[in-house]
């Protein structure tokens, strides 16, 4: 990584929870992409410690504070143009045609990264609760110039407490 270089934190599908660990892999980034369902707003206000924040609205962002937020936000970081959408479904223009270079997207709640016609698609995972058994994840996108490499990042989670029921004398027979 070069001087230049510009780290991205990337989040989405928090759905109201704010991870210690997803704080800890964000740490460092110069700036955060919230790729929406981020649940309250505290959680902006709360990644907002960290780095300057770009964030966009989830299909399950609702009241106020949720309507300051776009469905899209497009800018430049380095060389590279970068789109930030919820849903890639809803993604209505041609990133290869529209000067974007990195598209970020969250909804599915699958980490993935990949490039198609040489845009680079970037889904960090959900980083809230947990759903369908996925893995709770965040992404790191490092920019250098017109280079964009990203690195998906598990979350090393302290196990949950054991749920623990009193015995009873029938539940021994």
């Amino acid at each position: 990584m070069s001087e230049s270089s510009v780290r991205v934190g990337l989040i989405a599908d928090t759905h109201g929870l704010l991870r210690p660990e997803a704080l800890a892999a964000l740490a460092g980034s110069d700036m955060i992409v919230h790729a929406g369902d981020i649940g309250d707003a505290s959680i902006l206000s709360q990644l907002s410690t960290i780095a300057p924040i770009t964030a966009v609205r989830g299909n399950n962002d609702h009241g106020e504070w949720a309507l300051a937020l776009r469905d899209t936000e497009q800018f430049r970081v380095g060389d590279l143009g970068i789109l930030v959408i919820h849903d890639l479904n809803a993604l209505a223009a041609d990133p290869d045609t529209a000067d974007i270079d990195v598209v970020v997207s969250g909804h599915s709640h699958r980490a993935k990264s990949e490039r198609r016609k040489g845009v680079l698609y970037v889904n960090p995972g959900s980083a809230g609760p947990r759903r369908f058994r996925l893995p709770i994840s965040v992404a790191r996108l490092t920019v250098d110039g017109a280079r964009a490499d990203v690195e998906i990042v598990a979350l090393d989670l302290a196990p949950a407490p054991a749920k623990t029921r009193p015995s009873t004398m029938q539940e021994q027979r």
